[in-house]
């Protein structure tokens, strides 16, 4: 099987780790910290590898596919494009208890969890998670990075940008759009158009501040 190193080393890591074991395409090698958070060798029975200087030797060693697993969204963009700037290949992980329409474009580097539904003639971008029995309807599109959160409902047509957050258990109505890098707070119900780096939360969900970009 082909190699993968796992970038991250938290509670979403472990998410991706049962995908990634469960579909039986890939041997994961190990798990990657580079923030510094941790100093344990050893994460749900693999190792732990310290700093980024490690995927060069990686790569070396024949790991050539790597899968960025923490939430953070600008940051797992940023992971993304140091890996392939090093050669490595995102890998997609989506799991086989996910439902998704046959005419659904996935992009490289993203994470699909189980119970989620995505409906016909969605587009999901680069790196963008799709939590935990999350539903995204017909002619959504996530742009690359964003996270939807477990148990998010998204109608029919909205659009969420890059880099955006929709809290857990949110709803999102039809034709809303989610700017750049907006953040929603948890179980909020988004009934208009959110800007860009914004906070909003609420029902309705109002925005409460800007956030830095």
């Amino acid at each position: 099987m082909k190699k993968i190193l796992i970038w991250g080393a938290s509670g979403h890591a472990l998410v991706v780790a049962d995908i990634l074991k469960l579909r039986g395409e890939y041997e994961i090698v190990g798990f990657m910290d580079d923030v510094g958070e941790g100093t344990a060798d050893e994460f749900n029975g693999l190792p732990v590898f310290h700093g980024r200087e490690k995927l060069i030797e990686l790569y070396r060693e024949s790991v050539h596919y790597v899968i960025i697993a923490f939430g953070q969204c600008a940051a797992r963009l940023k992971a993304a494009d140091f890996a392939r700037s090093q050669g490595f290949k995102l890998a997609t992980a989506v799991h086989p208890m996910a439902i998704i329409a046959d005419d659904v474009t996935i992009g490289e580097g993203t994470v699909i969890a189980a119970g989620a539904v995505v409906n016909p003639a969605a587009r999901i971008g680069a790196n963008v998670i799709i939590n935990t029995s999350a539903s995204v309807d017909h002619e959504v599109v996530i742009a690359d990075g964003a996270h939807i959160c477990p148990g998010v409902r998204l109608a029919g047509r909205v659009f969420v940008g890059e880099g955006a957050w929709v809290g857990i258990g949110s709803s999102v109505v039809d034709r809303v759009k989610i700017g750049n890098g907006a953040f929603i707070g948890a179980g909020s119900v988004v009934v208009d158009d959110i800007p860009s780096d914004s906070l909003a939360y609420g029902v309705p969900a109002k925005v409460k501040e800007r956030v830095k970009p």
